[in-house]
């Protein structure tokens, strides 16, 4: 089997340097490093976008801290931001700003984890993500089977969080959102209390 630099497999095809990226996929995989922006496939559309602002990375490792006594205790792993995740069906790949998975979580090649085996992905708003985390990607998470994908939206008027579950038929089925301050219940399989006043 053939792999790319990036680690992942790519088929029995003959090497990516003689043939040109026919999808998005393909293209990802042969992709060069690209600093301060983060190369991502959703609905089959390679999109690049800026990494964020530090405030923006600073919400992930809060909610990452808070989150820090389950994960200690259920031996689970906290990534904030940099792991890939591909979409199980279509092979989509996000990079989500903070993913929460058992230390066994199955993987695409190398470098991706597979959305089904997933606990919780977060996404933190910015006004260049907004319209791909607040409609694109909450759809491609569940359709990935993603359980549970939480939605930080510090740009929004208020500003809210927003726990969305029970991924079903593409999209999910239960949607709870609080305005930011106020505490969210992070349903099973997290089952956690969260005070989203660490965002403020």
């Amino acid at each position: 089997m053939v792999t790319t630099a990036r680690g992942r497999p790519s088929g029995h095809a003959p090497s990516k340097e003689t043939l040109p990226a026919r999808t998005a996929r393909e293209l990802l995989e042969t992709l060069p490093s690209t600093p301060g922006f983060r190369a991502e496939i959703i609905g089959g559309n390679l999109i690049m976008s800026p990494v964020g602002i530090p405030e923006h990375s600073w919400s992930a490792t809060l909610l990452s801290y808070a989150l820090q006594p389950i994960v200690m205790e259920r031996k689970w792993h906290a990534h904030v931001g940099g792991v890939n995740v591909c979409i199980d069906g279509p092979r989509d790949s996000l990079i989500p700003d903070f993913a929460l998975a058992p230390a066994d979580c199955p993987r695409w090649g190398t470098l991706e984890l597979r959305s089904s085996g997933l606990i919780m992905v977060a996404e933190i708003v910015s006004p260049e993500s907004a319209r791909a985390d607040r409609d694109d990607k909450p759809r491609v998470y569940a359709a990935g089977g993603v359980p549970v994908m939480l939605l930080v939206d510090p740009i929004a008027t208020p500003a809210t969080v927003t726990v969305l579950s029970d991924p079903e038929g593409g999209a999910y089925q239960a949607v709870t959102r609080v305005q930011l301050g106020k505490p969210l219940h992070l349903p099973s399989p997290v089952g956690f209390d969260l005070d989203t006043s660490i965002f403020l």
